[in-house]
């Protein structure tokens, strides 16, 4: 039988790139979104409802 011994370091460094890396994105994007003008950020959601095939009118 074969025993395996998982420091517990190494799991919580593992754990945290995820969640680490949710929020860079979502700093991002919200840093972008609010910069963005107004009508670019509409033709582009606009755009991307066209092209997934959602009805915006």
């Amino acid at each position: 039988m074969t025993t395996v011994t998982l420091k517990s370091s190494a799991i919580s460094q593992s754990s945290l790139w995820a969640p680490a890396l949710f929020l860079a994105i979502g700093i991002g994007i919200i840093f972008v979104a609010g910069h963005v003008q107004a009508n670019t950020l509409h033709d582009v959601a606009h755009d991307v409802r066209h092209a997934t095939g959602f009805p915006c009118h």
